[in-house]
């Protein structure tokens, strides 16, 4: 693959997200991470937001609501509760986290060690240039301590990426007029996911998906709860632009760095998403996955 032309960098950018996402995602479900939220007061779930979301912690959970786009409000705002009658911490959870990344790295997918500590420095130099207009989400990770270590530092330019993809993704979500639910059940239409999966795994209260359902039956994507051929053109429209728009990561980061990010971290990755396999189940993540051919 060369890159001499936008389609090139559309490409290199669609299938290195699969990679960013999951050299990320995969931490949300795994058992050395709910373990040690579990020794701070939160289960699995709403130990995941906790430390997803302590860099925007301090402006509220409206903040990380708008912040999290799909995730379950009253989870979020039980996490808040509880880590304030607790009298924890965010960053309690960040940093168990961090623990939680290092251990599963070198203990799940080795091969990726190499290539995040050498891409590391140049992982942060694309950071640091990236726009931050409408990018909160992105913005707040810039104003945590960058770890040491030079694998978590590695690990951590690539969750700035992700997150940054994230809200460039939502962005484009709001200007199509969608909210969390009804995203939800195209994304979930758009996979090829039964009933209403997705909706249901990220905690979204059965009347909030219904109300999803009627209004997106208003507007026409929709039709006596299944996806119009218009609302899988709009999910999939959404995923385009997302792609388009964040092409300026890798090119950015270069031709030839991106193409080696590519050839480095999809074999570890598999490894890493087989492992959400394990912990979660086959349709957790699916950012990660392969949208099945129609």
């Amino acid at each position: 693959m060369t890159a001499t032309d936008r389609s090139d960098w559309f490409g290199i950018t669609r299938r290195n997200a699969r990679s960013v996402q999951t050299t990320i995602g995969w931490i949300f479900w795994d058992p050395g991470a709910v373990a040690r939220y579990e020794v701070l007061g939160l289960p699995g779930p709403l130990g995941y937001i906790a430390a997803r979301c302590a860099p925007l912690a301090f402006a509220g959970p409206d903040a990380v609501i708008a912040a999290f786009g799909s995730v379950s409000p009253d989870g979020i705002r039980i996490a808040f509760e509880v880590i304030k009658q607790g009298g924890g911490s965010f960053n309690d959870f960040w940093s168990a986290r961090d623990e939680a990344v290092l251990e599963g790295l070198h203990t799940f997918a080795p091969a990726i060690v190499e290539p995040l500590i050498e891409l590391a420095p140049h992982l942060w130099s694309v950071v640091e240039a990236l726009p931050t207009v409408g990018r909160t989400f992105f913005g707040a990770h810039l104003a945590m301590d960058r770890p040491a270590d030079p694998l978590l530092s590695g690990w951590h330019a690539v969750n700035c990426i992700r997150e940054w993809r994230g809200d460039t993704h939502w962005a484009l979500v709001a200007a199509a007029g969608l909210n969390g639910p009804e995203v939800t059940i195209l994304h979930n239409a758009y996979m090829s996911y039964e009933g209403d999966w997705l909706a249901i795994s990220r905690g979204i209260a059965p009347t909030a998906i219904d109300a999803g359902w009627a209004s997106l039956e208003a507007r026409g994507l929709a039709h006596k709860r299944v996806v119009t051929p218009e609302g899988l053109a709009l999910r999939e429209h959404i995923e385009d632009e997302t792609d388009r728009l964040t092409a300026q990561v890798w090119q950015m980061l270069g031709e030839q760095r991106s193409l080696r990010f590519a050839e480095n971290f999809e074999p570890p990755c598999e490894l890493l998403l087989a492992r959400v396999d394990e912990t979660a189940g086959p349709n957790y993540q699916p950012a990660s996955r392969i949208r099945p051919t129609r």
